[in-house]
């Protein structure tokens, strides 16, 4: 699986906690295997984000996602419940 990282979330995961990272690659490595792991919570958005994906990181963080084919994917931000908006 490819996982390709939109400037966007670049630059939104520079900016989280160093504590956040650590799970979230902690959490990538399950996403490689399982996109659709139980402990990621993995459910397909809403409203004008119906195009999108989003796992947890945690409690607070998600990263939203979409599937270009079936072995590349799009992360396209990461944050707290405010990337939704």
């Amino acid at each position: 699986m490819e996982i390709i990282y939109s400037p966007q979330f670049a630059k939104e995961y520079r900016k989280i906690p160093q504590q956040i990272k650590l799970k979230a690659e902690k959490r990538e490595k399950i996403f490689r295997l399982n996109p659709f792991d139980p402990q990621l919570k993995t459910h397909r958005l809403s409203g004008k984000l119906k195009d999108f994906w989003s796992f947890s990181i945690n409690y607070h963080y998600r990263i939203i996602f979409q599937f270009e084919s079936e072995s590349t994917i799009w992360f396209l931000s990461v944050g707290t419940h405010q990337i939704y908006k």
